[in-house]
């Protein structure tokens, strides 16, 4: 497991990076949540927007998780899709997982994302007091 650091006086428990997830690149910058191995950094679910989006939420539940929190912490989600017949697909997925979560959702179109495979994105932001 990665070490956690301390960042605007937050701990974070897993902190990822673009070196890691794109060693072909001279990038050091951080990541959203998407369709990826925590451990290996392999994509996938290649091809299929739900199971992508089962993926984001297995990531996010296990990091929410390692910071003593769980999904009905989350408030808020952007979700990013590269194609907008994508949406029922993945929306029905996290409201599946986020059912009486009730967070606030913002749903984006891109063009593309960081990976070519990479078919949905997501940000959440969860609070707990």
């Amino acid at each position: 497991m990665i070490e956690s650091v301390i960042v605007g006086g937050h701990r974070r428990i897993r902190p990822f990076n673009t070196a890691d997830t794109y060693p072909e690149q001279s990038l050091s910058n951080d990541l959203c949540q998407v369709a990826q191995d925590l451990e290996t950094r392999e994509s996938v679910a290649i091809g299929n927007p739900a199971g992508q989006a089962h993926k984001v939420m297995d990531n996010i539940e296990l990091l929410l998780g390692e910071a003593g929190a769980q999904l009905d912490h989350i408030v808020t989600c952007d979700v990013y899709l590269t194609d907008i017949r994508y949406r029922e697909a993945v929306y029905r997925v996290l409201g599946e997982r986020l059912r009486g979560v009730y967070p606030c959702f913002t749903g984006l179109v891109v063009q593309a994302l960081a990976r070519p495979e990479w078919l949905v994105e997501v940000t959440a932001v969860a609070v707990k007091a």
